[in-house]
């Protein structure tokens, strides 16, 4: 219900908010059951199939694989109303559920790829989610209800949460029936999670009351604790309900549950970069590496990858000379093809190490491609998407972020960064050239 209701409507209490209830969650997306979006919904202006450009091969699109719609209370109180004190009051409520909108690594929501999986989820199910970053921890718990009649009532505030997992639609080469090749969207091989939720509902509901099935209200009402507490003589106000604090224990527990894990993960990543030199040439021997060596330049001009030197750089464009020390040569290791897809390490010959995205910037949008010591952990394998036969123009992705590889401008010096949706220019598809 929104605060913004008549006097009218309001005083009707809970027989408005039930006959509300009832219409907004008729519709029967709101039922909290898995939904798979079909081929074709997945993203817009690209569809698995589809024909592609060279341009298109350092870019990605979402694609929605599996949705869960489920109706969650993010605040509840207990209010119970004798003969006396009906009317109008304001009760705070007490936090039950904390829902904050994420995708993939980021506790929030960076870059364009997450704005249009979220803009795509909601299409697919025909409601209005969050598609930036928030959290219901910051809605209000206070509620302004007008009780007409007596009784014990539940004062909530809920939404819809909405769960699911992705993949993405890259560009790369396809062979046809007649044994040639073109390029189209495929399904990448990425994957990852999201949660958003819609917009926030506010009620009134009382033991009484006949609720329609998977609604807000419904979930509501388990909070109260019916029966006797619905019939015995209280006094005015606020009704300890045993299972809205039971309810909101369970969530507390699981929300610091995650953030320990959050925390360790975080002190052993910490711990790794800390151990982890820039440069291993010793590891180079436990990899399996192609004899040839290649450039990764920008198409047509003479800029390519170039490692550094030193631990606290990144890879940059740079020109390739007699001075380059093989810092700009490349060795793919331990390939491997699925589905027409290369993954590979990409090793280093100048300086000994692997390209790899820094693990406390792994959910960076714009984070700088580094080198350190060859492990073969995910932040260090890629994915490389190739151009039909004959062309030597690649698209990379890291395989752990889903990031697109590309660098916001080309001039000598810049760096090498990750794109969530890859560059909107083509500046992520490079030239792979045999040295």
């Amino acid at each position: 219900m929104r605060r913004t209701r008549t006097r009218l409507g309001r005083g009707l209490g809970a027989i408005v908010a039930t006959a509300t209830a009832a219409v907004a969650m008729a519709a029967p997306q709101a039922a909290a059951v898995p939904a798979e979006p079909g081929p074709g919904r997945q993203a817009a202006g690209a569809e698995a199939g589809q024909a592609c450009t060279v341009a298109d091969l350092g870019k990605r699109h979402p694609l929605v694989r599996t949705t869960e719609v489920s109706p969650t209370i993010t605040h509840f109180k207990g209010w119970y109303v004798t003969e006396g004190t009906t009317g109008s009051q304001t009760v705070t409520t007490s936090t039950q559920t904390t829902i904050s909108v994420s995708v993939g690594l980021n506790g929030t929501v960076q870059g364009s790829f997450a704005v249009e999986l979220l803009g795509t989820v909601g299409a697919t199910l025909g409601l209005n989610v969050q598609v930036n970053y928030t959290s219901t921890s910051s809605v209000s718990n206070s509620i302004s209800w007008n009780f007409m009649q007596p009784g014990y009532y539940g004062l909530y505030k809920g939404t819809k949460k909405v769960t699911g997992t992705y993949g993405s639609l890259n560009c790369n080469r396809v062979q046809q029936g007649d044994g040639s090749y073109a390029l189209k969207w495929v399904e990448g091989p990425d994957s990852g999670s999201f949660t958003t939720y819609t917009t926030m509902e506010e009620g009134a509901v009382r033991c009484e009351d006949t609720v329609p099935a998977n609604s807000i209200m419904a979930k509501a009402k388990t909070l109260l604790d019916c029966g006797a507490a619905a019939t015995a003589g209280h006094t005015a106000g606020p009704v300890p309900s045993a299972k809205a604090a039971k309810a909101a224990k369970a969530a507390k527990a699981e929300k610091a549950a995650a953030a320990r894990d959050a925390a360790g993960n975080d002190a052993e990543a910490t711990a790794s970069a800390k151990s982890a030199p820039a440069a291993a040439s010793a590891t180079r021997a436990a990899l399996n590496c192609s004899a040839d060596a290649y450039k990764i330049a920008v198409p047509g001009k003479p800029l390519s990858w170039g490692a550094p030197l030193l631990a606290d750089d990144g890879v940059r464009l740079r020109p390739s000379t007699i001075f380059s020390a093989h810092l700009d040569h490349w060795r793919l290791c331990d390939v491997t093809e699925n589905n027409g897809v290369l993954e590979a390490t990409l090793w280093n010959w100048g300086n000994g190490g692997c390209a790899t995205i820094a693990q406390p910037n792994a959910a960076d949008e714009r984070a700088v491609l580094r080198t350190v010591a060859c492990t073969e952990d995910d932040l260090q394998r890629f994915y490389i998407y190739r151009d039909v036969p004959g062309s030597a123009k690649i698209g990379v992705q890291n395989k752990h972020t889903g990031y697109m590889i590309g660098h916001d401008r080309y001039a000598d010096g810049e760096f090498l960064r990750q794109y969530s949706s890859g560059r909107p220019d083509g500046t992520g598809t490079y030239d792979l050239l045999k040295v």
